[in-house]
């Protein structure tokens, strides 16, 4: 199973990540992205690849 993985110290919400996920995976929760639904997650990288900060990692589980 792969899940994004975001780093928030690195992270400055601006929510890019959110916008760009073409599998819905990623929520706004608490007021950051949040990995919600990890089934949904191909493992593309498009969001790793939209981070300006490079606060998300793509691992597997």
């Amino acid at each position: 199973m792969l899940q994004a993985e975001i780093d928030r110290e690195k992270c400055t919400q601006c929510l890019e990540c959110i916008e760009v996920c073409p599998e819905g995976v990623l929520e706004l929760v608490d007021g950051w992205p949040f990995h919600v639904y990890t089934e949904k997650c191909k493992g593309c990288a498009t969001c790793l690849n939209m981070c300006p900060e490079d606060a998300i990692s793509v691992v597997e589980y």
